[in-house]
């Protein structure tokens, strides 16, 4: 635009000299030194702009936080971006302490919130202990599914707080496969399944609490899913994989791929219309976090296999 005003302006000029008959050498020869300064200055304005673009870039890269050394403020232009981005930053942080304070009061509520729920679920536990009858097994699986929710609550907000109780440390894996069988003991006799299980002897270097919580959940959809007279097996291939397999309806081709995200409950899950789609997901966010994977093979009627690696990254022991 500027270089096109130059020349309208030059033209201009040379109109009105034409006009009183006066020389047009004196306007070609001002305007070529005038081209001249105006090239130079046209290349040191494309340096100046070259090198702001370049600080742009490199703030590209930046996390919003960390975004201070913005190029120097050369036209009140400049001046108002960086103060709308100043205070377009200021409202950014004052929304995210806000976001972080919610979420922990959240976080802090369901917490308390599990630990008062487990008291009724105990006490109603044991006043059916001294009864043996089809209404208090079926109320005892009832209550069995509701602690199992209380817990996935627990797991699902605590997932992305800033502190987690995670202890890594060296812990023998058969000792963890055993809590979680025992606990689901009274659903392979309710349900009549057939439990095949070795004894494990490795050591595995990982969150105790934590990966227990991930075998219960795959455990609890293996029972759910697998029919009566089934068989769930668990045994370890080399080097530390551990397989959790059934014999039950299995997981649709078109689901196996979608199986981990969250909410998303499959063919299955429509069909049993209390599949909550967060078992999976949980399982995922928190092998990823303890430095392990876990990976599911299936296909309709023949069964589901589940294998986590728990050697496939190496973690710090405490």
């Amino acid at each position: 635009m500027g270089i096109l005003a130059f020349v309208l302006f030059c033209l201009i000029f040379l109109a009105a000299f034409l006009l009183y008959h006066l020389p047009a050498g004196a306007i070609f020869y001002p305007a070529f030194v005038c081209a001249v300064l105006g090239v130079l200055l046209l290349v040191f304005d494309f340096y100046r702009a070259l090198r702001k673009h370049r600080q742009l870039e490199a703030l590209e890269k930046l996390p919003a936080a960390l975004m201070e050394a913005f190029p120097e403020i050369g036209t009140p232009e400049d001046a108002d971006y960086q103060r709308l981005i100043q205070l377009l930053r200021e409202e950014q942080n004052h929304t995210a302490t806000q976001m972080q304070r919610r979420y922990a009061e959240m976080v802090e509520y369901y917490t308390v919130w599990a630990h008062q729920i487990k008291t009724p679920i105990a006490s109603m536990r044991l006043a059916l202990q001294n009864e043996d009858s089809a209404f208090s097994r079926q109320v005892g699986e009832d209550l069995f599914r509701i602690e199992q929710y209380v817990e996935m609550v627990l797991a699902f907000v605590r997932l992305d707080t800033d502190s987690t109780d995670y202890v890594i440390c060296e812990k023998d894996l058969d000792t963890i496969v055993k809590q979680a069988i025992r606990k689901f003991s009274s659903q392979f006799i309710n349900r009549k399944l057939q439990l095949e299980y070795q004894p494990i002897f490795a050591t595995v270097v990982t969150d105790e609490k934590w990966l227990q919580f991930v075998i219960e959940q795959v455990l609890s959809n293996a029972v759910k899913y697998t029919p009566s007279g089934g068989t769930v097996s668990v045994d370890l291939e080399a080097p530390k994989i551990l397989c959790i397999r059934d014999t039950g309806i299995g997981i649709a081709p078109e689901d196996l791929p979608r199986i981990f995200e969250k909410g998303y409950t499959g063919y299955n899950g429509r069909t049993d219309k209390k599949a909550s789609g967060i078992g999976l997901y949980l399982c995922k966010r928190i092998c990823e976090n303890l430095g392990h994977t876990i990976a599911v093979t299936s296909s309709p009627d023949s069964g589901t296999v589940v294998r986590i690696n728990l050697s496939q990254k190496k973690l710090e022991v405490e």
